[in-house]
This record gives structure tokens, sequence and C-alpha cells, in this order.
């Protein structure tokens, strides 16, 4: 839709010959921009409430530039994950604005302070876990959440984990990161209220098959409320964690849950996870 079609569009919504509604479903279907190697949906935030995520893991460094420079211009606050240091400084030659979370290994293109809402508790069961633990973090965080994180609480020593409770009964939704055998989502799970996002990670020896043992493990939790995410996705789990925390404060403010679509032009990540 070009400056014309959508000068129209509002034309209509003005006289009344369009109402509101059918407007934003016009937008909705918003076409995307065609580089060749990627389609730019630059209205996943009409229907989402959040810009497109880059994943820069199997791109190279030209496609992720050219990608980078063209959703810049329109959005803040942008995602790009699986970064390394050599991704960053690329990505800075073409965006100036923007900030590395190492250990997370995550890009934040056109950065915006947004206010943080809600509490997403985010556990890892190692220090090895971290990594994937603050990917789910920053994730969390970018999109407008408050995030208490509890660090090196597995369960060969569970009494870390007993001493954080109070902090877990508080959270909204619980992020659990663990590798070998990946049992602390289930003690999680049997402790608090609120859903527990199982997060498994490629951390472990042989018989851990590069995560599969921890997976299988949470995905055969007898604990009530734990849903998995794939092997390392962090970011999934931060992403699925702000969806829950929103409802979860929606329904604390007297909101309805399903409220109107985000305003695209404003310049937070996830307007719709408050």
């Amino acid at each position: 839709m070009d400056g014309n079609h959508l000068m129209n569009l509002l034309e209509q919504v003005q006289s009344g010959a369009m109402d509101i509604d059918a407007a934003m479903q016009r937008l909705k279907k918003l076409p995307f921009d065609d580089l060749g190697y990627a389609k730019i949906d630059y209205h996943r935030c009409v229907r989402q409430g959040v810009p497109e995520v880059i994943y820069c893991q199997g791109k190279t460094i030209p496609q992720i530039q050219g990608i980078v420079q063209r959703i810049a211009r329109h959005h803040s606050n942008i995602l790009a994950s699986r970064a390394d240091r050599a991704v960053y400084e690329a990505i800075r030659e073409v965006v100036e604005e923007c900030k590395y979370h190492e250990m997370a290994r995550m890009v934040v293109i056109n950065p915006r302070d947004v206010e943080k809402v809600g509490n997403i508790a985010v556990v890892s069961a190692g220090t090895s876990d971290i990594p994937v633990a603050e990917e789910a973090a920053v994730t969390a965080e970018t999109l407008g959440n408050k995030v208490n994180r509890m660090y090196d609480v597995g369960v060969a020593g569970i009494h870390r984990l007993l001493n954080c409770c109070e902090e877990l009964f508080q959270a909204n939704v619980v992020i659990v990161v663990a590798g070998m055998e990946g049992a602390l989502a289930s003690v999680v799970g049997g402790l608090v209220s609120s859903p527990v996002i199982g997060v498994p990670t490629s951390v472990g020896y042989g018989a851990s098959f590069g995560g599969v043992a921890a997976l299988l493990s949470m995905l055969n939790s007898c604990a009530s409320g734990v849903s998995v995410v794939n092997i390392d996705n962090g970011f999934g789990a931060g992403y699925q964690a702000c969806l829950i925390n929103g409802i979860a404060v929606k329904r604390s403010n007297g909101e309805s849950v399903h409220g109107p679509v985000p305003d695209p032009g404003e310049p937070r990540l996830a307007t719709v996870c408050r």
C-alpha cells in the first residue's frame, strides 16, 4: 500500500465510509518489502504489537545490514538475536544507535526506554545456562516487562532454590532454564501457582544428547502448568512469558484482555504486552 492508497483509506475513515475496525483489517494486510533475500514485514507490529525480530544466525553480514537498515527506518527497539560481536559491529556500521547484550547474543537497534510492568522470573539451573536465560530475560525486558533473575539455583543444591521461594511466588510467570536432565522445571512447577515455561539447554555431558534429555524430561513433567519451548530457545520463552505477563497485568488493572490494536507509531516494542 503506497501513500496514495493509505491516504484514501484514511479519508474513507474520516468521512464515515469505512469504520475503524474495517480499516484496521485492511492495514493488517499491508504488503511486505521484498529485498530478494528477505521479505520484510513492516506491519507485524500492527498485527502483533512487535516489529519483526531479526534472527542473525545463518545470514550473511550484508543480508543482516540490509534488513536492519530497512526495519530501522520504521521501528525502534528492534531485536536482533543470535548475534556475535562481529554481527554487532556490522550493525553499528549501518545504524549507529544500538546496544549489544553480549551474554544474550542480542542487539537492540534504535533502543528506547519503555515502562517495565508485571513480574517475570527467569531462573537458571547453572551458570552455564545463563546465556540462554539472558536471551529470555533481555527479550522480556525489551518487550516492556519487569524481570527478576535467579541464577545457579539448580536441583544439585536445592536449598538455593528454596531460598528464592518468596520471589518465585510473586511472579506472574516463571521461565526455567536448565540443561543436563532438566529437573528444575518440574521442581519449580510443583512450587508455584503461576505458569512455568521450561527452556531445555544443550548444556551437559554426552548422554544429555545436546539438550534432548532435558527437553524430554520437561515434556514429561508431572508438575501441572509446565509448558516447554525448543532447546536453547530463550527468545521464544521470553516472548511467550511477555504474553502471559501482559494478560496478568491487564487483569490486575481491570482492563480488557483483548485490547485495541497498538499504535504502530509508538516507540514501544510491545504495547500489547502490558
